[in-house]
């Protein structure tokens, strides 16, 4: 099976290449931050190149202005990229809504292997089924319904909207985390056969982040450790497109005060909320230094960390963030 598109994924490049790609749904905050420091210093440290993405597939969720306001906050804080939508590049467009073409190749693909099957199963169908009693990680496991239909049986569905799901086996995925080490999980306990396309024709998030970060170069990704389960599923999908895949590296999350993950509607902790308070920059930077084992909190540029910066040193637990310990 040959990979989707006319890019020719990690093919050519040379050293390290790390990508930031967020998702315009609102505005970034500090934990947002301290992640895509790290990495850009694990590209950056290795000599490599930043590919800027946004991530904006899910129309419904989408604000205007976010993808901007996005780049100008990491901008501010010293962190910049060598392809992006401001800056251009040869593996572009670098907004996935104008990428549709390369992810409806990739589904093709997967049709014509058999690894999909269309699914009718709405949601509250899933959590109602009596086979499925127990819960994943994201929610109830899907029971498998569909899972006799052929890619083929989506020609005689003409009443109701389907999506596509993955056929996900019972195989463990394992990998070696640049952070966590050695990790093996079970995709199918995670939600079972997974949805890579969407009944309104919009790809995953994991069949979209796939073909995106193979056709892009991308050779490491890291990210929040909210999102290992994400992980062997894309490993999968890697497999299936025969792709290499790249490295993946997950960091413990920024928690509030109070112990809860911090969240985009809280403006206190937004990056934009910050530099248009006059904030100085390196004041964060520098609190986001001494969480991860360099320094003591004293204001720097990220610049600064590329000969300091250790993968080993970043603590495995999540890290509380106090707005008052960047405002002394």
């Amino acid at each position: 099976m040959s990979a989707p598109g006319e890019e020719t994924g990690q093919v050519g490049c040379a050293g390290e290449v790390g990508r930031l790609a967020p998702s315009p749904t609102g505005g970034l905050h500090v934990g947002h931050s301290r992640t895509f420091l790290v990495a850009w210093l694990m590209a950056r440290r290795a000599g490599g190149r930043v590919v800027f993405r946004v991530e904006d597939i899910d129309a419904s969720r989408v604000r205007p202005g976010m993808a901007e306001q996005a780049m100008a906050d990491l901008r501010w804080l010293g962190i910049d990229w060598d392809e992006g939508p401001d800056v251009g590049g040869p593996h572009g467009p670098y907004l996935q809504s104008e990428r549709f073409d390369r992810f409806e190749a990739a589904l093709d693909l997967l049709k014509r292997a058999e690894l999909v099957y269309p699914c009718t199963c709405s949601r509250s169908e899933i959590r109602r089924a009596a086979s499925a009693p127990h819960l994943g990680e994201e929610g109830p496991v899907y029971p498998g319904t569909c899972a006799e239909r052929s890619a083929g049986d989506a020609r005689l569905i003409r009443d109701r909207p389907f999506a596509w799901r993955f056929r996900a086996g019972e195989e463990p995925v394992a990998w070696d985390d640049l952070f966590r080490g050695r990790l093996e999980m079970v995709p199918s306990a995670i939600e079972g056969d997974f949805v890579v396309g969407r009944s309104d024709g919009s790809p995953s998030y994991q069949l979209a982040v796939v073909v995106d970060d193979a056709a892009m170069g991308v050779t490491q990704v890291i990210r929040g450790d909210d999102l290992i389960s994400s992980t062997p599923r894309q490993l999968l999908l890697y497999r299936a497109l025969e792709l290499v895949p790249p490295r993946f590296g997950h960091v413990p999350l920024v928690l509030g005060p109070d112990g809860r993950r911090l969240a985009k509607r809280d403006e206190s902790i937004k990056l934009s909320t910050l530099r248009e308070g006059g904030m100085d920059p390196r004041r964060l930077v520098g609190w986001i230094g001494e969480t991860l084992g360099m320094g003591s909190g004293e204001p720097a540029s990220p610049s600064e960390y590329l000969r300091r910066f250790e993968p080993d040193l970043v603590p495995e637990g999540p890290v509380a963030f106090d707005r008052s310990a960047i405002e002394q």
